[in-house]
């Protein structure tokens, strides 16, 4: 049996190698580069066919809660035309709705549905479905649509997020040391944190780390080739009433499209079909560029520091906290650029009640940069765009959506994220559809109310500003 003294030693010695194992696995899994593929600019390809759709909720004049969805629609049609390959990159896939179970459309299942059926009907086609581990709650429940897509015979793909970068910079370095090897299971300790039903305490911890698959992404062929949807919208039941947006689009880019999903971690060589997509016509005006994670920013940016007198920027967000968007915002207004801001009030989640950050502490530091800001609208749904339009001299207009918010975890090579970049001439539809879109919002029309004023969620309080900051850098919150 050790002294009193030896232990002592033995304990200060271990906790010095365990503090110094959490230092070097801290730095370097929060520096770790992306594996090849990810972060990906594809070249600005021209467009063949390109469609603006959206979802869209609002309170009409006698006070009731009215929805118009086209994003699901839209993939379902895709999805029953398809002969050959489909593949989807879905972050959200389940039916958990938080407290209420009605007033929600089932995606999961229509989807589910429409998947196998197609399946069933065309056997020799080849569907991949990748998704996210959030969907079995970390391994800690079944899913029940992932499992009759397997049974199906289609592919499912779980993203393995333990290949991704760390985000969470002060939790993520012990859970690597000291937590991760304890792998999950079914479990019934705690509460499903999304939804019905109990999960492990495992559960919990590997979702603590805030990571994710966030790309909502379609590639199908068609009876004109193939084509891909790429939106800001989940195909969650919960998710089903928020305001959405997405572009449908053929040509060349969905090979990059495609390109970009066989690097997502745990999908390497289940992507490729058999025939790749036209390029599309050579003299097109309009062009579209993939972008998935870090590179988004790079190209947002770009385009916000030339911003100046004459140009228009327009833009609806579910969370904007990224300090160098931030920070160009400001410069592009100094410059002399109209720029009007739309935000979710980021008050609600799946019926839980939110801080309202990072939106209202961002929104404070733009208005007092006279940028003009409204807030959405929103009932139990939210705003779950993200989408950046800019009218530019000459009559450029640029326009970027997707899945990424702008946030560091969403904009720094930490989440899986992919958007379009669409360029062209200011007169094409597909960028009158936008800016009718955003004026919808900005202005609520024949007596339907999609969003109010700044003052009504106005926060202009120092220290929930400084906790907004210390949350956003360090990874410690959900944004």
């Amino acid at each position: 049996m050790l002294d009193p003294d030896t232990l002592t030693v033995v304990l200060v010695t271990m906790s010095a190698v365990i503090a110094l194992l959490v230092l070097v696995a801290g730095i370097y899994y929060a520096n770790r580069p992306l594996t090849g593929g990810l972060s990906f600019a594809g070249k600005i390809r021209p467009v063949g066919e390109i469609h603006f759709l959206r979802d869209l909720t609002w309170v009409d004049e006698q006070g009731q809660r009215q929805c118009e969805q086209q994003i699901f629609d839209a993939l379902l049609e895709i999805i029953r035309s398809s002969r050959r390959f489909i593949l989807l990159d879905m972050f959200l896939f389940n039916d958990f709705t938080g407290w209420r179970r009605d007033r929600y459309r089932p995606l999961a299942h229509e989807l589910t549905t429409a998947l196998i059926e197609q399946q069933q009907q065309y056997p020799d086609m080849r569907i991949v479905f990748i998704t996210d581990p959030v969907n079995t709650v970390y391994g800690g429940m079944v899913n029940p649509y992932l499992d009759r897509l397997k049974e199906s015979g289609v592919e499912v793909v779980e993203t393995r997020l333990e290949e991704l970068p760390d985000s969470n910079l002060f939790y993520s370095p012990l859970w690597r040391v000291l937590l991760s090897w304890s792998g999950n299971g079914p479990g019934g300790v705690l509460p499903n944190p999304f939804g019905p039903g109990r999960v492990s305490v495992r559960s919990y911890l590997r979702m603590l780390n805030f990571k994710a698959n966030h790309r909502k992404v379609v590639v199908a062929d068609g009876p004109d080739g193939y084509a891909g949807l790429v939106t800001s919208a989940n195909s969650h039941d919960g998710s089903s009433a928020h305001g959405n947006v997405g572009l449908w689009f053929s040509g060349a880019a969905v090979r990059d499209l495609l390109q970009s999903e066989q690097a997502v971690p745990g999908a390497a060589g289940a992507t490729v079909p058999e025939v790749l997509a036209p390029d599309g016509p050579q003299a097109a005006e309009m062009t579209v560029q993939v972008l998935t994670e870090g590179k988004i920013k790079k190209v947002l940016l770009d385009q916000l520091r030339n911003a100046g007198v004459g140009d228009r920027i327009d833009m609806i967000m579910f969370y904007l906290a990224d300090r160098d968007i931030i920070r160009a915002l400001k410069k592009a207004r100094r410059q002399g650029a109209g720029v009007r801001i739309l935000l979710d009030p980021n008050k609600d989640a799946f019926g839980r009640v939110k801080s309202g950050m990072p939106n209202r502490q961002a929104a404070a530091e733009l208005v007092r940069a006279d940028i003009a800001v409204r807030w959405a609208l929103t009932g139990e749904e939210q705003q779950h765009s993200k989408m950046v339009m800019m009218e530019q001299g000459q009559g450029k207009h640029f326009m970027l959506l997707g899945s990424a918010n702008l946030t560091r975890r969403n904009l720094d090579d930490l989440n899986l994220e992919t958007d379009v970049a669409v360029r062209g001439g200011g007169k094409e539809k597909i960028f009158s559809d936008a800016r009718n879109h955003f004026r919808l919002l900005w202005t609520n029309p024949d007596h339907r109310r999609f969003s109010a004023a700044y003052e009504k969620y106005a926060d202009e309080s120092v220290v929930r500003f400084f906790v907004y900051r210390i949350l956003e850098r360090t990874g410690m919150c959900t944004f």
